[in-house]
């Protein structure tokens, strides 16, 4: 019987790297963020939901959406955050669900790829959950080397998410990205045998 695993973590955890190493594995992944994209794609009923709701000033020239102005809106008025996220959020969980039946009865493990699962309430929509971990330390420095930005910035973005070892608590397995790439492909593949998705290499 195929399992649906969500995969989550915290900003700059190694999640992305995790997500293409399942997919290596013969794991089909569903992504939040692509869904995301594609639920406010240009000429989409969710863009013009959007339109209807926050005006023209949402929508650029080229008919995309204005992510700077919508992005600074919602950062400004928490409300109005909730009002994005009542139209979308139906969008994106109905694109994820299609993709994740379709993978699920040709009989892959599929993997939900959901950023913010533990801030939205979605580990009951999956069988159990695995979180991608490293220190709050190591978050704010990769992602201030990776967005280039400042450390104030760099921790409020990590601090606007439930801290990485609350979400560690929370999670069934925690995969551990504490050290380089190699070692987050050696944690990642002991969980993978231990759990039964790949046969040991000393087999």
């Amino acid at each position: 019987m195929p399992k649906v695993i969500g995969l989550t973590g915290g900003i700059a955890t190694g999640k992305s790297t995790v997500s293409e190493l399942l997919t290596a594995y013969g794991f089909k992944v569903v992504d939040a963020d692509i869904a995301a994209r594609e639920a406010v794609k240009k000429g989409s009923a969710g863009l013009e939901q959007i339109r209807q709701t926050f005006g023209n000033e949402a929508i650029n020239d080229d008919g995309e959406m204005n992510r700077q102005y919508m992005g600074q809106l919602v950062f400004n008025h928490p409300d109005k955050r909730t009002e994005l996220n009542e139209i979308v959020h139906p969008i994106v969980h109905q694109l994820m669900d299609k993709e994740k039946s379709r993978y699920l009865n040709q009989g892959y493990n599929v993997v939900m790829d959901i950023p913010l699962l533990f801030e939205n309430e979605l580990e009951d929509t999956v069988d159990e959950v695995w979180l991608v971990y490293t220190s709050e330390s190591i978050q704010i420095e990769r992602l201030m080397e990776r967005n280039n930005i400042s450390l104030e910035e760099a921790k409020a973005r990590v601090y606007s998410q439930i801290s990485i070892d609350k979400k560690s608590r929370m999670a069934d397995y925690v995969i551990d990205n504490l050290g380089d790439k190699l070692e987050l492909k050696q944690n990642l593949q002991q969980l993978l045998e231990k759990q039964g998705y790949i046969s040991s290499i000393n087999e």
